[in-house]
């Protein structure tokens, strides 16, 4: 169970995960050791399941992102939760509801590499795509 020191290290790791030990527990009023074992607990738990670089991709080199809605053609989803998890363009993935059985979000350097992951998720089944004209958050 998480209490609301938990908590507040947590929405600190959420804006920067990056923080050293001793400079969250100043805010939390605890040791950086305490900290630390409060994190390894939540690691062990699975309630922290990794940490992620944010990398603002206009100024690494021209990327293109997609919103692709799939329509499967079978009940059997295995193969394309397997070939979507081993695909690094392919961002997050959500099963859904309403139109459409999930919603990749994908990151591709051009319409060329887009276009053949499109090809490559035919197999499963049809897609709807909209293109990214600009993040907001």
């Amino acid at each position: 169970m998480l209490d609301q020191t938990d908590l507040h290290i947590l929405a600190l790791l959420r804006e920067n995960s990056r923080l050293q030990w001793k400079d969250i527990g100043e805010q939390v009023h605890l040791s950086g050791q305490a900290v630390g074992n409060r994190i390894r607990r939540m690691e062990e738990q699975g309630i922290i399941q990794g940490y992620t670089t944010i990398i603002d991709t206009s100024k690494v080199g021209p990327v293109l992102t997609a919103i692709i809605s799939m329509f499967m053609k079978s009940n059997d989803h295995q193969a394309f939760i397997r070939f979507i998890s081993n695909r690094p363009e392919v961002i997050e993935a959500h099963r859904t509801t309403g139109e459409g059985c999930y919603s990749l979000i994908v990151s591709v350097t051009d319409q060329t590499a887009l276009n053949a992951l499109l090809d490559e998720l035919l197999p499963f089944g049809n897609y709807r795509i909209s293109l990214s004209i600009g993040k907001i958050k």
